[in-house]
Order: C-alpha cells, then sequence, then structure tokens
C-alpha cells in the first residue's frame, strides 16, 4: 500500500524555513556585526531577560511534579544554585546540576 508523503515533507519544508534558513541567514550577516556594538548588546540583553523571564514562570507557576514541590524549596535551589555557579567561575554544568540536586533531595526528604 503506497503512502503519501506529502504531508511530512510539507512540514519538513515548513519546519526549516521558520527555523534553519534564519539561522544561516543570521550566520552569514554575523560576521559583519561588530561584537561590541550598542545593538548587539542591546540583543543580547533582551535574549538574557527572556530566558530568566522563563525560568522565573517556571519556577513559581511550575506544572507536573514541580508544582508539587514548595516554592520555598523550588525558590531556595534556584538561589543556591546561582549562588554556586558565581563561586565556580560561572560553569554552566554546575548550575543547571546543583539546583537540579537540590530539587531531587527536597522532593525526595518532603516525600513527594
Amino acid at each position: 500500500m503506497p503512502q503519501d508523503y506529502s504531508t511530512y515533507i510539507l512540514i519538513a519544508v515548513a519546519g526549516f524555513l521558520a527555523t534553519d534558513l534564519w539561522r544561516w541567514l543570521g550566520v552569514v550577516a554575523g560576521h559583519r556585526l561588530n561584537e561590541e556594538s550598542e545593538a548587539l548588546h542591546w540583543v543580547r540583553a533582551v535574549a538574557t531577560a527572556l530566558v530568566m523571564a522563563v525560568t522565573a514562570k517556571l519556577i513559581v507557576f511550575p506544572t507536573g511534579t514541580l508544582a508539587h514541590a514548595p516554592l520555598w524549596l523550588r525558590l531556595g535551589a534556584a538561589g543556591i544554585g546561582f549562588a554556586i555557579f558565581l563561586m565556580t567561575g560561572k560553569k554552566v554544568a554546575v548550575g543547571v546540576l546543583v539546583p537540579i540536586a537540590i530539587l531531587i533531595a527536597g522532593l525526595l526528604v518532603v516525600g513527594i
């Protein structure tokens, strides 16, 4: 029985046009940009603000298993993880793994 793959091809092409095309254009145009320009400082600031907004939303208004964790545990894990991230020379792996470990330990202690 032959299958119609046109839907899958359309999804692949649309996905490419929506994401990868712009990434490649960014790479091509990025070689001409001055890394110390005000425009790039603004772009970095906006990107950082968006990431932090999503992070704050996940901490304060979580879903799934994390929603069962008390707020003090979520805030404490984030705060301690950030402090250790700074103390270890801004190592991303430490900044990710420490809060996860604190959350897991806290959830086991709380009994969730």
